[in-house]
């Protein structure tokens, strides 16, 4: 496994499955958990040493509200952690704050245990920031890289740009 993504409660699956998506295009094993800062707290940290232990170079974590879940897996782990900001919503209704909060809160870190952050529910970003860390040492991903990003340069080429309104 090169990658785990952990989420705070498994009503984030939908969002994360996203990252796991792009993973899984370019060929690269990861794991998901759903656990939650605050109420596995004891569990969350295990699962991380585990994860390490079966040789996880990237970390993925996606929270919402106080978004804590990023930063209590960086306070375990020097390995990269790349937060994605997760807006909180019940069918129905929102909190009000549309995923500020937890964008705030993911990228507030004190100093020396740094998170990096992609925008709110992007856990699209996420992944692609993910696969760019692990292509400085790994040249099959950074060449599918490559090419991943001269398509999206000749897809917008076509009729140089032009649309039709």
């Amino acid at each position: 496994m090169k990658v785990a993504i952990f989420f705070g409660s498994k009503s984030d699956t939908e969002t994360m499955k996203k990252a796991a998506d792009v993973l899984k295009e370019f060929g690269v094993d990861y794991k998901a958990y759903a656990i939650s800062a605050h109420r596995a707290g004891d569990l969350l940290i295990k699962t991380v040493a585990q994860a390490e232990a079966e040789g996880c170079q990237v970390i993925i974590a996606g929270a919402g509200l106080s978004a804590a879940l990023p930063g209590v897996i960086a306070g375990h782990t020097v390995l990269p952690v790349i937060g994605v900001p997760l807006e909180c919503v019940t069918p129905g209704k929102s909190n009000g704050l549309a995923g500020m909060d937890a964008l705030l809160s993911t990228v507030q870190m004190p100093p020396q245990i740094p998170v990096a952050s992609v925008g709110i529910n992007n856990a699209k970003n996420a992944a692609y920031l993910a696969l760019e860390i692990l292509g400085i040492n790994n040249p099959e991903i950074r060449k599918k890289l490559i090419e991943f990003r001269k398509k999206l340069a000749s897809d917008a080429a076509v009729n140089n740009g032009e649309v039709e309104l």
